[in-house]
C-alpha cells in the first residue's frame, strides 16, 4: 500500500492506495460519520475524458454504482455511495481487511482443496442467483472480480459491465462483446442475447480453474480461443488431477455445457447440485430470504415514496406468495379481498377463456376486490415463475398510520388507472363493433 495523493472526497477521507487498474484506483477511505472504513473507487479521469472511449467508461463507472447498489447480499460487496467531487468521480463500498482475489488460487502449485472450492462455488452460485432475480447479470465473472476474505468467504465485486435487465436503464448500460474473453459464454463471443445462464458458464469456467490449476480452454490468440469455445469440450477435470469425482466433474461439464438448455438454468439449481454431493453444505432453500424480499420490493414503482422502515411494516404484515409457471392463481367467480403486487414474473389476465392482458414485475391485480369482498371478474395465471405480494385490508390496518395512509394514496391512484384503462378498453371494443 501507498500514500493517497488525496486527502478527502466529499465527506470522507482518503488514506492510502490499495489496488490500481486501467479504470482505476481503490484507496482505503474513512466514513467519519459512521467511524467505519470503507473502499473507495476513483476513475481514472484520463479514461473518462479519452475523446473516444471517455463516454463508454463513464457509462460503465455509473453501471457498476447502479447495478452493485441494487444488491444486498453477504457475498456481494456492498456499494454505499456514488459522487462527483471536481474531476474525481468515485464509487464508495465494502471494505474488506486483507482480502485478496481468487485469482491466486487458480495455479496448479497453490490450488486449494475441492471442499473448499466447492464451498466458494456454491456461495458463488447462491450470490448469483440472487442477483439474477433483482434483474442484474454480471457478465465478467472471473477470479480477480470474486474476493476471497480472511474467513474464506467470498464476495463477488466489479458490475461495472453488468447487464440490468429493466426498460429504463439504456442510458448506464454498455453494448457489444463485453468481458474476458477467457471466461465467455459461447454466446457471449457470438454476441447474442445474455441471460444469467451466462454468468453460470463463467462461474464453472472459475471453478475449473480453481480445481485445476488449468483454464477448460488456452490458446495464443482471440481467434483461436474463441474457436476452441465454440466447437471443442474441455478435457475431463480426471485428466488433471486423479481425485476429481465422477460427479463432481458432470457438475462442472453441465455449467460449461455450450448449448444454454443443457446447462444450468439457475444459481440456485447449480447450487443444489453442488449441495448434494457434499454432506458439509447446506441445501439451499426455496424460499427467500427477508433481505431478499425486502431488496426485491424495494425497486418497485408502487414503493417509490415509502421510507425503509415502511416497507419493512408492509413486508411483514403481507403474504410472500410463490408460483410456478401456469399456476392458475385467481379463478373467475371466485370471492376473494386480497390484492397483489408482483414482485416477479409475468401473468395473465383471463375472462371468458379469452386472453386479456399480461402483467408483469411491478404491476398489481386484485384492487376491486381488495375494497369490496365481490367475485373475481376474471382469472389470474402465471405465464412465468412469478412471486407476489398478497395484501389484505385486515394487515394494513395492523400498519403505522403514516404507512397505511402512504399505502392507500398509492393504491387509490392504481385502481382509478387501472379503472380508466379498463373504461378506455371497453370504448375501444364498442367503436370497433359498430355500436
Amino acid at each position: 500500500m501507498s500514500d493517497s495523493p488525496l486527502k478527502n472526497l466529499g465527506k470522507y477521507e482518503v488514506r492510502e492506495e490499495i489496488n490500481r487498474g486501467n479504470m482505476g484506483t481503490v484507496y482505503l477511505g474513512y466514513d467519519p460519520y459512521i467511524d467505519c472504513r470503507v473502499a473507495v473507487k476513483v476513475a481514472n479521469i484520463q479514461a473518462l475524458n479519452d475523446p473516444e472511449t471517455g463516454a463508454r467508461h463513464r457509462k460503465m463507472f455509473f453501471n457498476e454504482a447502479h447495478a452493485a447498489g441494487m444488491l444486498n447480499h453477504p457475498n456481494i460487496i456492498n456499494i454505499y455511495d456514488v459522487g462527483i467531487d471536481g474531476d474525481d468521480w468515485f464509487i464508495v463500498m465494502e471494505y474488506v481487511e486483507g482480502g485478496h482475489t481468487l485469482k491466486p488460487y487458480c495455479a496448479p502449485d497453490s490450488l486449494l482443496p475441492v471442499d473448499k472450492v466447492v464451498e466458494i462455488i456454491f456461495d458463488c452460485a447462491k450470490a448469483l442467483d440472487y442477483a439474477h432475480r433483482q434483474g442484474v447479470v454480471h457478465r465478467d465473472i472471473k477470479p480477480s472480480n470474486i474476493l476471497f476474505t480472511p474467513d474464506q468467504d467470498v464476495k463477488i465485486g466489479d458490475f461495472s459491465i453488468a447487464h440490468i435487465q429493466t426498460e429504463d436503464d439504456s442510458a448506464t448500460q454498455t453494448t457489444g462483446m463485453m468481458g474476458s474473453p477467457r471466461y465467455m459464454s459461447p454466446e457471449q463471443l457470438r454476441e447474442e442475447q445474455i441471460s444469467s445462464q451466462t454468468d453460470l458458464y463463467s462461474l464453472g469456467v472459475v471453478m475449473y480453474e480453481l480445481l485445476t490449476g488449468k483454464p477448460p480452454f488456452a490458446a495464443d490468440n482471440f481467434s483461436k480461443l474463441v474457436g476452441r469455445v465454440l466447437n471443442e469440450e474441455p478435457p475431463s477435470l480426471s485428466d488433471h488431477r486423479a481425485d476429481i469425482s465422477v460427479a463432481l466433474n458432470a457438475i462442472v461439464q453441465k455449467a460449461l455445457c455450450k448449448d444454454t438448455a443443457g446447462r444450468y438454468q439457475t444459481g440456485l439449481e447449480f447450487a443444489t447440485h453442488l449441495a448434494g454431493l457434499f454432506d458439509h453444505l447446506e441445501r439451499p432453500e426455496n424460499d427467500v430470504s427477508e433481505q431478499e424480499k425486502f431488496a426485491a420490493v424495494r425497486q418497485l414503482a408502487f414503493f417509490k415514496g415509502f421510507t425503509d422502515v415502511e416497507i419493512w411494516e408492509i413486508l411483514r404484515a403481507s403474504s410472500w406468495q410463490n408460483y410456478a409457471q401456469d399456476y392458475e392463481i385467481i379463478v373467475e367467480g371466485d370471492m376473494d379481498d386480497c390484492f397483489y403486487i408482483i414482485v416477479e414474473g409475468e401473468v395473465e389476465v383471463i375472462k371468458n377463456n379469452l386472453s386479456i392482458c399480461t402483467l408483469k414485475q411491478g404491476e398489481c391485480f386484485g384492487e376491486i376486490g381488495y375494497v369490496a369482498k365481490v367475485k373475481r371478474t376474471a382469472s389470474i395465471k402465471s405465464r412465468t415463475q412469478t412471486s407476489l405480494l398478497q395484501i389484505n385490508p385486515a394487515v394494513i390496518s395492523q400498519v403505522s398510520l403514516n404507512c397505511e395512509v402512504r399505502f392507500l394514496r398509492v393504491f387509490l391512484k392504481t385502481l382509478v388507472r387501472r379503472l380508466s384503462q379498463a373504461s378506455a378498453r371497453i370504448s375501444g371494443n364498442k367503436s370497433q363493433g359498430g355500436g
